[in-house]
């Protein structure tokens, strides 16, 4: 069947035709074969059989297995496809034809507005149950679209951005690589792509950006990328993905732009040869990443670079140039293409650094340069001096500050150690003896590797960082590798400035700053005066400062306290920016993004290398939840202090992935006993038992108690754990995952986390307004979807406007989705049962103003929710109560272009006999039935309390006949309708005359007086606007409106002597139609708002 099915694609569909001639490749015994080549002319393929015998069939000797041989050749050919397929694209972009042709195609089939702008396109299969539909596949700004013409048939997909729940790569029965795009609730699968990692990787891009310039506005806000979508191009989405990966790579800051990429060798004389790998030029950054992965990075930020120099080419060093740094190292790079605009755009970039950020130095000769290793300002900050020299600078540098403000008061690592020396325990000999030879192996590292920021970065120093940094070199390497000080460096006096500024100002950040301070490692005697503690106001207070966004969130208070112990006082502040703004992105914000992505990541992680526990664990949010404290604080609040700066160490060097190892190996050592765990709780208390035990003991630190541990000492005693064993083992076991890896599984998980967001919003308004209205949880919850729908399809296409800033994640969650006049008017003449032809956009005009009571121009979906509750299950007396509001202000305005007509058509007539005869000889006398209801509603209205509705005036109330009339057409009962209505506006006429008559006289009453004698008229059961008005007839209309009223229980009480009317307005409505009609024209009718056109081809859309 699945062969059948190609056939008749490819018979049907000329884009999906298989060529006559082919090269297979098969296994000898196996029914597998694969496509290696395919032409249209025995000529054709024949060049490919010989480039084949000359490039690859004599190669294949050398594999030892069938499986080697058949990986190799299908390597070789997709690399072969991917060049071939890049050179092509990129030859098309250039010629703008193909895709100008596509666009047209696009916009034909999808009728999107022009603002919908389409990025790419390419051919592909979209898989229907078991049949693959052969089509093309467009992506645009903020839609998927699919096209397909099959078998006579017509398929159009449309998916929003903002709706897809995951997006993933995996495999079906029928194929091994295919794309998955997964809402809430349809799986739709894509295939057959030529390039399927470049699509892939730019849908992955189109989704991320949607998502987060349309759910997050924390985001949005920091990124310009986001904010102008009209800019977005392919090329610019593939240069964000990269740029991305660079800045994750090397840990740079968000504002940092890549500018060249080009493969090029380094010299590294560790191994005395070239490295081969790859060079990153960025605005104040050269970069250099090994190919052989943790073989070898280098930073060079340009505030360190002398010169950049082009040297002599020759046969052995090909385009070389030769990049010098302040601390006299050189950095030979060759087999670079474009050298000379490289040289010439480097060069260019390094004098505009050195105009904005001029280095100045404290020092004067070489050794105190090389020993400023408190006080610096330049990044050569690690010198050949012996610790004891670095103990005699920093005493030397507390003494010069000591005449210094306040705010300048500095703590460092020497302090610390100097209170740890007072304790005299024996067993401290032989950990400063274990310390000595840490510094005396990074002593030695240093001379071979260098010792500033530009340091070469291998596997060596990687297993250094694993063992734990010696005490003395903590702080300063912690900088190196966090590239803190090249902040640092180049924003002198700017802390102190900020301390000035920030100190004494209240806010809400600095009062839970005060409130934490005395929590932050109150076991620890530096925060138990208040040297210690000042400190630690100065900094947070300072950051929630310069990054108000930020602000001040808890867990930031104990990651700070830790890095004052190892670093003086504005070396500790440009951390926690390192930390906060580049290392951990998006973690201390408003909803903590950035944590729950790497939460779920973790979730991912562990049952890809933990599928054991997996199995046994069901919810693994429950493990992600457990953790989220590792990664928040670094395992700070819940190990003791002088293992988890270990970790820490791993993290300035390896980043996140450090964590997501660490924690990998903790729950492999604690599988067995997870496995077996009765709930949650038993869960939690394993876990925080064995982190508890987790010790140092090579630490020179004395043990510090854990104020996070709940555990008593009756309890059965648990096995120690040595922290270096723990990341040894975390290295070895988990630490193959590549930054890229971990950046890909970011990017599949945030729309995860930001989704699950939008649900937890979703079903708290939902829990609110469900109690208040009649409407099926189910109907309201594809109502709600069709609201936020609307505002949302606003954003797509009137970005420029205020529309986007509507949706803010920081608002109540019934605030978080409005929508204005003219989207309340869409959807009002989708859903709303209370259509009256052209009239229909007044009346919802009118309803959006009746609902804005705050007169903000925007209502919430429980205004609108309630609205259309009346309409569909409110009582008659309550849908007539609406109705009297939308035709009184504020819902009816002065100026309102369908309410300045005055009473003159003469079908409305005050000259109607109120004895009417049926049709069956009844009759029916209306004067006293009026007479006896209003003096009912009269009573009752004397019993209530509440304030009285205002009456209507002659104007207000036409516009309510017109209404009425409006809402009656194309009913069934459409004939005893009109003369029912026709019947009651006489009716009320009369009353409103009697009214004007009585208060002329001086009386009060809205009675009838028994002398009233209605005069015969002309009976017409239809009110139009067509009919023409004589000037006779109108003059004998009220000539003037004067203090002609009626009221609602006026209007009311006649409105139900008619039965018809009565059962009008009682009569059951069904809203489920209304909303399945409204999901499938919601785009249509938006789309058409720039034509008259409809589409005639449904769309398909998989909300």
């Amino acid at each position: 069947s699945g062969r059948l099915v190609g056939a008749l694609d490819a018979v049907l569909d000329s884009n999906a035709r298989v060529a006559p001639f082919r090269i297979l490749l098969q296994v000898p015994g196996s029914p597998v074969y694969s496509a290696i080549a395919c032409g249209a002319t025995l000529e054709e393929i024949n060049q490919h059989w010989e480039w084949l015998e000359q490039n690859l069939l004599h190669t294949l000797s050398v594999f030892d297995n069938k499986e080697d041989i058949v990986s190799f050749v299908k390597g070789k050919v997709k690399a072969l496809i991917a060049e071939e397929t890049s050179s092509k694209l990129a030859q098309q972009e250039e010629d703008p034809e193909k895709f100008r042709e596509a666009l047209v195609k696009f916009e034909a089939r999808f009728n999107f507005p022009e603002a919908e702008k389409l990025i790419t396109y390419y051919s592909c299969c979209c898989w229907k149950g078991k049949v693959p539909r052969q089509g093309w596949l467009y992506l645009s700004i903020n839609h998927l679209c699919f096209y397909s013409f099959f078998l006579g048939k017509e398929l159009k997909l449309l998916i929003p951005w903002v709706d897809v729940q995951k997006l993933e790569r995996t495999s079906n029965v029928f194929m091994t690589d295919i794309i998955r795009i997964t809402t809430s609730n349809k799986e739709r699968d894509f295939s057959m792509f030529l390039n399927i990692d470049e699509a892939f990787r730019i849908m992955e891009q189109l989704a991320d950006v949607t998502l987060r310039r349309l759910l997050d506005n924390e985001i949005f806000e920091l990124d310009p990328g986001l904010q102008d979508p009209t800019q977005i191009t392919k090329r610019v989405l593939e240069a964000r993905a990269q740029n991305e990966f660079f800045r994750a790579f090397f840990r740079l800051p968000g504002k940092e732009k890549l500018h060249e990429v080009a493969d090029c060798s380094l010299w590294t004389p560790f191994s005395r040869c070239h490295t081969a790998g790859r060079m990153y030029a960025s605005d104040s950054y050269v970069c250099f990443a090994s190919k052989e992965g943790g073989c070898c990075n280098v930073l060079i930020p340009l505030r360190e670079v002398v010169s950049v120099e082009k040297m002599e080419d020759t046969s052995l060093l090909p385009n070389p140039i030769i990049i010098s740094i302040r601390s006299k190292m050189a950095f030979q790079f060759i087999e670079l293409k474009n050298r000379d605009s490289l040289v010439e755009n480097l060069l260019l970039r390094l004098k505009q650094v050195n105009a904005s950020n001029p280095v100045h130095y404290n020092c004067v000769d070489k050794k105190e340069t090389q020993c400023s290793a408190v006080g610096f300002v330049s990044t050569c900050v690690l010198s050949d001096c012996e610790s004891q020299d670095l103990g005699t600078v920093a005493s030397q540098s507390e003494d010069k500050n000591e005449g210094e403000k306040e705010n300048s008061h500095l703590l460092n690592a020497e302090v610390l150690r100097s209170v740890f020396h007072q304790s005299g325990a024996e067993s401290l000999d032989f950990r400063m003896s274990r310390e000595q030879i840490k510094e005396r192996l990074w002593n030695d590292h240093f001379a071979e590797y260098g010792r500033t920021v530009c340091m070469f970065r291998t596997e060596k120093i990687r297993k250094l960082v694993a063992m734990g940094i010696p005490e003395s070199l903590r702080g300063k390497l912690w900088i190196l590798f966090s590239d803190a000080m090249s902040d640092l460096a180049s924003h002198p006096g700017y802390y102190r400035n900020l301390v000035e500024v920030s100190m004494g100002k209240c806010c809400m950040a600095t009062e839970e700053i005060e409130r934490d301070l005395h929590r932050s490692l109150p076991e620890h005697p530096t925060f138990q005066n208040e040297t210690g503690i000042a400190a630690l106001r100065r900094v947070l207070t300072a950051y929630a400062h310069r990054n108000p966004k930020i602000g001040y969130c808890q867990s930031m208070n104990i990651l700070t306290s830790v890095l004052l112990l190892y670093a003086e006082e504005e070396e500790a502040f440009w951390l926690l920016v390192a930390v906060c703004e580049r290392m951990l992105p998006d973690y201390f914000n408003h909803r903590v993004i950035g944590a729950q992505v790497d939460q779920s990541v973790f979730e991912e992680l562990i049952k890809e290398r933990l599928p054991e526990l997996a199995d046994h664990i069901k919810d693994l949010s429950t493990l992600a939840s457990i953790s989220l404290s590792w990664f928040l604080t670094l395992f700070l609040s819940i190990m003791p202090l002088e293992s988890a700066v270990n970790v820490v160490d791993c993290f300035f060097y390896d980043g996140i992935k450090a964590i997501f190892q660490l924690g990998l190996a903790i729950l492999e050592a604690n599988a067995v006993e997870l496995c077996n765990s009765k709930d949650d709780g038993h869960a939690l208390m394993i876990l925080s038992r064995f982190l508890d035990h987790v010790k140092n003991e090579e630490s020179p630190l004395p043990p510090i108690s854990n104020q996070h541990a709940f555990f008593s000492d009756e309890q059965e005693p648990c096995p120690v754990t040595e922290i270096a064993d723990l990341i040894h083992d975390s290295y070895e076991k988990f630490g193959d995952h590549s930054v890229e890896q971990i950046e890909h599984m970011r990017y599949k998980h945030r729309i995860r986390v930001l989704q699950s967001h939008e649900d937890t919003t979703k079903q708290n308004v939902l829990r609110v307004v469900i109690p208040d209205v009649s409407i099926l949880p189910e109907d309201l919850e594809e109502l709600y979807d069709l609201f936020k729908r609307e505002h949302l399809m606003s954003c797509y296409w009137q970005w420029m406007g205020p529309v986007i800033e509507r949706h803010d994640p920081n608002r109540p969650y019934a605030e978080q989705y409005r929508i204005d006049s003219q989207q309340f008017t869409n959807l009002y003449e989708l859903v709303s049962p209370w259509t009256c032809g052209e009239h229909t956009k007044v009346l919802a005009e009118r309803t959006f103003r009746l609902l804005d009571e705050n007169m903000d121009r925007l209502i919430e979906f429980k205004g609108f929710a309630s609205c259309l509750d009346v309409m569909y299950n409110g009582e008659m007396n309550e849908k007539i109560n609406m109705l009297y509001r939308l035709h009184i202000p504020p819902a009816l305005t002065e100026n309102e272009r369908d309410s300045q007509s005055p009473l003159k058509n003469p079908l409305l007539s005050t000259s109607r006999p109120l004895v009417l005869e049926k049709a069956n000889g009844d009759t029916v006398d209306y004067q006293k039935q009026l007479k006896q209801m209003l003096k009912d509603l009269a009573k009752e209205k004397d019993a209530k309390t509440e304030k009285a509705m205002p009456k209507m005036s002659q104007r207000e109330f036409i516009q309510f006949c017109k209404t009425l009339y409006s809402m009656f057409h194309e009913d069934p009962e459409e004939n005893y309708l009109y003369q029912a209505i026709a019947t009651v506006t006489t009716l009320l006429l009369q009353i409103g005359e009697v009214g004007q008559r009585s208060s002329s006289l001086g009386s009060g009453s809205d009675e009838f007086t028994e002398d009233l004698q209605p005069e015969a008229s002309a009976q017409d059961p239809v009110f139009t606007d067509t009919v023409k008005t004589t000037h006779k007839e109108t003059q004998a209309l009220p000539v003037t409106e004067g203090n002609w009223i009626i009221s609602f229980e006026q209007i009311l009480a006649s409105l139900l002597t008619e039965q018809s009317l009565v059962n009008f307005f009682e009569k059951p409505l069904e809203l489920k139609p209304k909303l399945e009609n409204a999901k499938l024209n919601q785009y249509t009718l938006k789309t058409n708002g720039k034509s008259s056109q409809s589409l005639a081809e449904p769309v398909i859309n998989t909300q």
